[in-house]
């Protein structure tokens, strides 16, 4: 019996998926956005090969979080120097960067390796109703 291995697909042959994220919760939203970019949801999935597909988020500032997120959850960042830390809460990012949020929890959700870069641009973050593909004919993925 021979084992399949699958070939890297070209990029006009990747799916593109639209999901309004008004009202959605973030965590559950984010694993469905990085399991569909990062290809999991095809039957020749291999995890070696990026096989993954688009995926356009409309309302992207619309996003819901439960219980306190909202002033207890922090992002940091440290630029390497001593005291360089920087902390910024949920509720003044979503002020600031709206959008940031759901791309960080779909990175914290992609593997830490090489494809990591590719499976981020196929994510298209929009803050309005409107996008400029549709001429890629998205299918909608909720």
């Amino acid at each position: 019996m021979k084992t399949v291995m699958p070939k890297q697909i070209a990029g006009n042959e990747r799916k593109w998926f639209v999901v309004d994220a008004e009202g959605q919760n973030l965590g559950r939203l984010a694993t469905l956005i990085a399991t569909v970019i990062r290809g999991k949801n095809r039957v020749d999935f291999s995890p070696h090969v990026d096989n993954g597909d688009y995926v356009i988020v409309l309302n992207a500032d619309k996003i819901a979080v439960t219980g306190n997120k909202e002033e207890d959850k922090f992002y940091r960042t440290h630029s390497g120097y001593m005291g360089g830390l920087n902390e910024k809460k949920l509720s003044t990012m979503r002020v600031k960067k709206p959008a940031e949020i759901l791309r960080l929890a779909v990175i914290g959700m992609l593997p830490k390796n090489r494809q990591r870069s590719g499976m981020v641009s196929r994510l298209k973050l929009e803050t309005g109703t409107t996008h400029q593909y549709e001429a890629q004919k998205p299918q909608p993925l909720i």
